[in-house]
């Protein structure tokens, strides 16, 4: 194979790697998109269920403000609550708040569920659920979720 020969072929194989990446970096693109639409579609799931059961909550408890919770932690929203009990001279101040939010889509293409929850100036639990993107079980998530509420319901309704 003389020298014209072999250039033309290393010519080739450079014009099909490079039409190999091309292919790579627009099936990623499509793939990152994917990823976010199916995100996107998760986050307005959980977040219309946290505002729903949070809500319900609050209900229960009366003095309990509801707040949607929209910031760089997440979407999501909280139920807060202060309380003052005066004994005699003595003055006690009391906070209890449930936050439940989604945090945003991160480079690890994790789907994840955080919650913190104080009762009376004490933390009574802080927790995160999470699945990879491609393997959310959205019922897992519904699940937890529910065993968060009913979890801080039976500790607040324990020291209130």
């Amino acid at each position: 194979m003389d020298f014209q020969a072999r250039l033309h072929k290393a010519i080739e194989r450079g014009r099909q790697e490079r039409a190999a990446r091309a292919q790579e970096e627009q099936k990623e693109l499509l793939n990152q998109r994917e990823l976010q639409r199916l995100f996107a579609g998760y986050r307005l799931d959980l977040s219309e269920r946290i505002e729903n059961a949070l809500q319900q909550l609050a209900d229960h408890f009366p003095g309990f403000r509801f707040e949607p919770v929209l910031s760089e932690q997440g979407w999501g929203a909280a139920i807060v609550r202060d309380d003052l009990e005066i004994r005699g001279r003595t003055r006690k101040s009391y906070f209890s708040r449930l936050e439940m939010v989604v945090r945003p889509l991160s480079e690890s293409r994790v789907l994840e569920l955080a919650a913190k929850a104080t009762v009376r100036n004490r933390e009574v639990f802080r927790r995160s659920h999470y699945h990879r993107l491609t393997e959310v079980d959205i019922t897992s998530f519904h699940e937890t979720m529910d065993l968060w509420v009913l979890e801080f319901a039976e500790a607040y309704a324990s020291e209130s």
